[in-house]
């Protein structure tokens, strides 16, 4: 595990994670059951793209309203997340594995056993949270979360500035850590693979030109 010191959303946050999956896209990769996805080739497509071309393949959210609210809202969700359980947090730019071949970005953890994910949702979707839980879907990107940030819980937590504060504590789940882990050394795999066959199909058009 590498922590990086970076602020999330600057040019440097940015450029750790070109080309490589993160864990909000995890499920890209393997589903929240556990089975590989189909949309691992598109997604490892992408991110070869990224690295032909230097640059993010990503679609630019940053003026979308539910984005622009949550970055709004976070420090005053982790203020409130504090005080409810009586703990400190500590924000965090970047997490790699040892070979930078992969990456989270948490919002914050807590302690040396946990981490927290805030979500700052509108009213509706925070009643839903409220009374149904977290969506399944994002389970490979907490179970991700807990796998390369070494931690033993994962505490979701859903904010709103009208409505009473959710959290939803997730342990690891190893057998499902364990297919995960393996879905992505098979995927690091086939992007390789790709990049590879873009990066020699380059070399015989610039021999053919020659």
């Amino acid at each position: 595990m590498k922590i990086h010191d970076v602020i999330q959303g600057t040019l440097e946050w940015k450029t750790l994670r070109l080309g490589i999956p993160t864990a909000s896209e995890f499920d890209k990769i393997i589903t929240s059951a556990g089975n590989l996805s189909s949309q691992a080739p598109a997604f490892a497509a992408r991110l070869v793209a990224e690295i032909i071309l230097g640059r993010s393949m990503e679609a630019d959210l940053s003026n979308v309203d539910a984005i622009s609210r949550g970055n709004e809202l976070e420090p005053m969700a982790a203020l409130a997340y504090e005080f409810e359980f009586g703990v400190t947090t500590e924000k965090v730019g970047f997490i790699t594995n040892d070979e930078g071949t992969i990456g989270i970005s948490p919002d914050r953890l807590v302690g040396t056993d946990g981490m927290v994910e805030i979500k700052c949702p509108f009213a509706p979707a925070h009643v839903l949270y409220m009374t149904q839980g977290f969506d399944r879907k994002y389970y490979p990107q907490v179970q991700g979360q807990l796998l390369f940030a070494e931690r033993e819980w994962n505490d979701r937590v859903s904010y709103s500035d009208e409505l009473p504060l959710y959290t939803e504590r997730t342990f690891r789940d190893e057998p499902f850590i364990k297919k995960l882990d393996e879905a992505l050394k098979n995927f690091h795999e086939l992007k390789m693979e790709m990049l590879e066959k873009v990066r020699r199909a380059g070399s015989l058009d610039l021999g053919a030109a020659a």
